[in-house]
């Protein structure tokens, strides 16, 4: 069963799915490694924050795990 990647979830439960994740966030500019708000801000709440398109973030991210 593959890994999917949702707008729920927060950006440290991403970061923990591998360790690609982290140059795909530093793609969008987002620096959520040394960020505080990474173990309890949604990808959606980070990406809007941001303003990022969610659903771009969230495509990148799961192209890690469609390989």
């Amino acid at each position: 069963m593959s890994q999917k990647v949702t707008k729920d979830m927060t950006f440290h439960q991403v970061m923990q799915m591998s360790p690609e994740v982290v140059g795909v966030l530093r793609q969008f500019n987002l620096g959520c490694v040394g960020c505080m708000g990474a173990m309890n801000e949604s990808l959606e709440q980070g990406a809007t924050a941001h303003g990022l398109d969610v659903n771009e973030l969230l495509k990148a991210l799961n192209a890690i795990f469609e390989k």
